[in-house]
């Protein structure tokens, strides 16, 4: 391995919900990583088939023959999928009946509970089996060489991250351990330790989590060098998360977050189904028949939709066109860019809601906003480019960075910063990062008293006292939940832990030193200690329920070693079984050139023959046996040519 600048290199990782990206600091500048395929991003998919595991543009190439057993975030359709559309359109008639069975948002199940209300509407759209696993923790079942497995969130997202740590590794040229991640900047506690989690499975050691708009405001901080200081605004609108967020960049290198806000179930594929609703209803109007009972119909219905969609972000209406739909009937319907926008305005409106909340928690006007920076491919979309435009009296939208490469370059800014790196730019980085969600305990009457509010700079840590609430009370549960509600049980739990030994005493004697403190990467410990007596007790969100535990992280780990051995394997074979059907090809090429003498023809027929019915059965035991039969041929070849 070279010897890397800086030291020990640490990548930066753009964990996408469709595709993911991988950068890293290399000879003064940041350089995206070009993944096997020449490709400066790789689908989040991974795929399972008989003999092996795929992940990334294999996983994504080989979806139409094998749906069930393949799990990604979210199909979307570069130009470059368009324009193999026009031309090949039949090779894909498979590809749409595997989107008619629907999607797999993984970013929008990692951290959630198998029972929330979102979680099980999501489900509904997916193409294989989601079951509640062990604490409440949504589980993939797929079909793996003739086995069913089931997999958690956070082994298929590791399975992706595992790809980017190869990709990097290749680049590099050995073992990379440390990368900064980014998550969305409205991810809560528990989605932001399933993202760790994953990552460790993964092999990766994460020395920093941040925001994906905050990355972005890295990238084009690092790339805009300015005196004084900038109020910088990220809008970010992806395929399935959106979030805003406000810093302050003074032109030497301190990004300072003064408030995000965001949903994390808030993107184009919203919009999509906004303009599939309204095809149904079309359809059902003309026809008197409903799309919706017929999964294979709906989702061509969903890929047209969402093509009509692009296709309005740079003309004033398109058709939605589907030949044989349903029961023999074609479908048409024209679709104007005002029509889509009619239709989605309650979510543009919500956008531009969450705009004002992160101004007025900034305590900032929308005039003191000097750049506002568009990243993500919805924010394509006119109408929302349009009411930015407006909001901000006219205000020219900044699109100069790239919004599929630069939440990874700024994340690798951030990791050649952490790794030692002393380049002037990098040495002088310093960001100050803000929670995105109120983090507090239950009081009586299930309210929720919040101990650091949301926008609170981290790291950080904040201690409260609390009273007992009855008397010789010897216990206290300890609820910790995250969210803005007044009402605890309508914010999201993260955890609860028991303190018991608390001394006899009247109530609202015996006090209770409650203690909340955030790391750098967001992650929450709560610690209680009972003053009279010194006892505490510590609860960090690692393993809550429907969180993995140490002992369950630990054995994926070993199963994702395991994994990684098999599909080293199986190249290795297929590297084989290539060579020697290429060498099988050169000998019949020789024979036709009449290069085999006729006396030693009818042995080397015979070897070839011996060896492409033995290569036929597929019962190849190992690398080793088919480096001996190309061996034998070789041998037998050099005998009949010499």
């Amino acid at each position: 391995m070279e010897s890397w600048e800086g030291g020990e290199p640490a990548i930066g990782i753009d964990l996408g919900t469709t595709y993911s990206c991988v950068a890293v600091w290399k000879h003064d500048r940041i350089e995206i990583i070009t993944n096997d395929q020449g490709n400066r991003t790789t689908p989040s998919c991974v795929a399972f088939t008989d003999v092996e595991r795929l992940i990334g543009d294999g996983a994504k190439n080989q979806i139409a023959r094998n749906p069930a057993n393949t799990v990604f975030s979210r199909f979307q359709l570069s130009l470059y999928d368009l324009i193999l559309i026009i031309c090949f359109s039949h090779a894909f008639i498979a590809l749409l009946i595997w989107l008619s069975y629907g999607i797999l948002d993984a970013k929008r199940l990692i951290g959630r509970r198998f029972s929330e209300v979102m979680v099980k509407e999501d489900i509904k759209l997916m193409p294989f089996r989601v079951i509640e696993g062990p604490s409440d923790m949504p589980k993939v079942v797929v079909t793996h060489k003739g086995h069913e497995q089931q997999f958690s969130i956070e082994e298929i997202s590791s399975m992706v991250l595992a790809k980017m740590k190869e990709i990097a590794e290749a680049y590099i040229g050995g073992t990379v351990k440390n990368a900064v991640i980014t998550v969305p900047a409205y991810f809560n506690d528990c989605q932001r330790q399933a993202t760790k989690d994953a990552a460790t499975i993964a092999g990766l050691n994460v020395v920093r989590m941040i925001n994906e708009p905050t990355a972005a405001a890295i990238a084009y901080g690092v790339d805009n060098r300015f005196g004084g200081k900038k109020n910088v605004l990220i809008f970010d609108l992806g395929g399935g998360t959106f979030d805003v967020s406000i810093l302050t960049i003074d032109g030497v290198g301190k990004f300072e977050v003064k408030a995000v806000a965001g949903d994390t179930h808030l993107g184009g594929e919203d919009f999509d189904n906004r303009i599939v609703n309204y095809c149904v209803e079309d359809f059902k109007k003309k026809w008197n028949k409903d799309l919706t009972g017929n999964e294979r119909a709906l989702g061509r219905l969903k890929v047209a939709c969402e093509k009509a969609k692009r296709i309005l972000s740079y003309d004033t209406q398109t058709s939605v066109e589907l030949e044989v739909l349903l029961d023999g009937i074609d479908f048409s319907m024209k679709i104007t860019r005002a029509k889509f926008e009619e239709l989605n305005m309650s979510f543009f409106t919500k956008c531009i809601k969450q705009l004002e909340s992160c101004l007025a928690d900034a305590n900032m006007k929308k005039g003191s906003v000097d750049e506002v920076i568009l990243v993500g491919g919805s924010t394509r979309i006119q109408k929302i480019q349009r009411m930015l435009h407006e909001f901000f009296d006219g205000k020219e939208l900044c699109k100069s960075i790239n919004p599929d490469e630069a939440v990874a370059y700024g994340a690798a800014v951030m990791a050649a910063k952490l790794c030692g790196q002393t380049t002037k730019m990098i040495k002088e980085l310093v960001l100050l990062d803000v929670t995105p969600l109120s983090l507090g305990k239950e009081i009586i009457g299930e309210r929720m008293h919040v101990v650091i509010p949301r926008n609170t700079p981290i790291p950080t840590k904040k201690t409260m006292n609390f009273v007992t609430t009855a008397d010789n009370q010897s216990s206290t549960d300890i609820m910790v939940y995250q969210g803005e509600r007044t009402r605890s049980t309508d914010n999201f739990l993260l955890g609860s832990f028991e303190i018991s030994g608390i001394p006899p005493a009247p109530k609202g004697v015996a006090v209770l030193e409650d203690c909340f403190e955030i790391d750098d990467n967001g992650i929450l410990t709560v610690t209680s200690k009972v003053v009279s007596t010194g006892k505490t007790k510590s609860l960090t969100v690692t393993n809550l329920s429907g969180r993995l535990s140490k002992r369950q992280i630990k054995k994926m780990v070993k199963a994702a070693e395991k994994f990684k051995l098999e599909d080293q394997e199986f190249k290795r074979k297929a590297e084989a079984c290539n060579a020697l059907e290429d060498y099988i090809y050169d000998l019949k090429n020789k024979i036709k050139r009449n290069d085999i003498p006729p006396k030693d023809l009818k042995n080397v027929q015979h070897a070839i023959d011996d060896t492409e019915e033995w290569l036929s059965t597929g019962n190849v035991a190992s690398v080793d046996e088919i480096e001996r039969k190309k061996e034998i041929l070789e041998f037998i070849s050099r005998l009949a040519i010499f």
